[in-house]
């Protein structure tokens, strides 16, 4: 905690390289190798070592760690956050001609964005696409970013739409298509398929397939009379992913096996085969016991003393609108570790887990704030109930306080990216 801004320096390069879910399991995937941690992979049999780390990739934007304590565990200490952000998906075949002289791209909405944060912004290209593996014949998937400013969704001009600042409802057929070319391709000509396959280095033909997603091109930073607060872009859920891969890797585990996961897909339901509505964490934690030489009952006995954070941002309360907070739990930026709590077990917080958590923020030395939703607001919902719904074990929500949730760009407080370090290096070490 002597260097607050470490840790936010080094999130806001991380977010930077992280313009899609691929880029960002990626880049979380480099750092465990970096620390010697070994790759599995599912469709294999698992020989695990105690004091080991190992980690598995499902699909390219998910990923669950794990690293076995020397002797006999008493259960699992699980984080998880997700790595997906509101955004604007490519369609297959993009490109639509305007008047012979412009060339827009087809998109459509990927979660519940902001959207008029999305205009006037340089924006690019990133995901991953699909090729041929010439010597298996089987498809390869490659990330990809075009790493330059390349897009824009431009306003309508206020002389052309004087009630534009009354209040707008936007069309993401009509209104949220960006302009990407003013050169219009000739017949059986595909300007983004051949952009990309020079941007990966292959051969436009060798394309078979694609996931890709529009990224602001903006990068984060530091602002506030004394430099307090980050403004950038895919803070939700990065933010919390990338202060758990980082108290994951400076833990040393005790008495539990630690898990670090990350999955994709919560912004739209997590219903995947990579995200939380999936069997990847109940596959990776009876995998890891089995690999111990272990039986299922003793899987089973181990899930009764384990524990799951999921952690994943919260609203703070806003300058311009505090009424729109609760009135008795209010989190501020700056002001520490954020518990979730909701009636309908939107999040799976509860008198027992909370006291945990409160008890980890108290070690760590961190302040814990709570938030709840005003009564009369129906709020969002997150990762925490829906993991547990496959794995049951105690569990918590919580976050980090931010500023305009799902906006292109969002902001948050500088000390509470080491504060949630500390607190999950507590949690990992108990």
């Amino acid at each position: 905690m002597k260097d607050v801004k470490k840790y936010s320096r080094e999130l806001l390069r991380f977010i930077e390289k992280s313009p899609s879910p691929y880029h960002g399991v990626r880049n979380i995937s480099d750092m465990l190798t970096e620390a010697g941690a070994e790759r599995l992979n599912e469709a294999e049999g698992w020989k695990l070592e105690a004091g080991k780390t190992y980690f598995a990739v499902r699909n390219d934007s998910a990923l669950i760690a794990f690293t076995m304590p020397q002797g006999c565990p008493k259960g699992f200490h699980i984080v998880a956050s997700h790595c997906d952000s509101p955004t604007f998906k490519l369609k297959e075949q993009p490109e639509i001609s305007v008047e012979g002289q412009y060339v827009k791209l087809n998109v459509e909405g990927y979660g519940g964005m902001i959207m008029s944060s999305w205009l006037d912004r340089s924006l690019s290209i990133a995901g991953r696409i699909v090729v041929e593996n010439k010597k298996s014949g089987e498809p390869l998937s490659i990330p990809v970013c075009v790493d330059r400013d390349l897009l824009v969704i431009p306003n309508v001009a206020i002389h052309m739409n004087r009630e534009i600042n009354q209040g707008v409802k936007w069309n993401p057929q009509i209104d949220l298509q960006p302009l990407f070319s003013g050169q219009v391709p000739g017949k059986g000509e595909n300007p983004v398929s051949g952009l990309l396959a020079e941007t990966a280095g292959v051969k436009e033909s060798q394309i078979i397939g694609q996931d890709l997603f529009l990224y602001v091109r903006e990068k984060g930073r530091f602002l506030g009379a004394n430099e307090e607060f980050i403004l950038s872009p895919r803070l939700d859920d990065l933010q919390c992913a990338f202060c758990g891969i980082k108290a994951f890797l400076e833990a040393k585990p005790k008495d539990f096996i630690n898990v670090y996961g990350v999955f994709d897909h919560e912004e739209v339901g997590s219903g995947s085969m990579q995200g939380a509505d999936s069997t990847f964490l109940s596959d990776v934690l009876e995998r890891v016991v089995l690999g111990m030489g272990e039986s299922r009952e003793k899987f089973l006995r181990l899930l009764a003393d384990s524990f799951l954070l999921s952690a994943d941002n919260a609203h703070a309360v806003h300058p311009n609108h505090p009424e729109k907070s609760d009135p008795t739990n209010r989190p501020f930026l700056n002001g520490g570790v954020v518990l979730k709590f909701h009636g309908e077990q939107k999040y799976t917080t509860d008198s027992v887990s909370a006291a945990k958590v409160k008890l980890l923020c108290k070690k760590a030395g961190v302040p814990c704030q709570t938030f709840a939703n005003r009564a009369d607001t129906t709020g969002g919902s997150t990762l925490g109930r829906i993991s547990a719904s496959h794995v049951s074990i105690h569990s918590a929500d919580i976050g980090l306080p931010q500023l305009a949730m799902h906006s292109a760009v969002e902001t948050a407080g500088v000390k509470d990216t080491a504060y949630a370090v500390a607190m999950l290096k507590a949690f990992y070490e108990e």
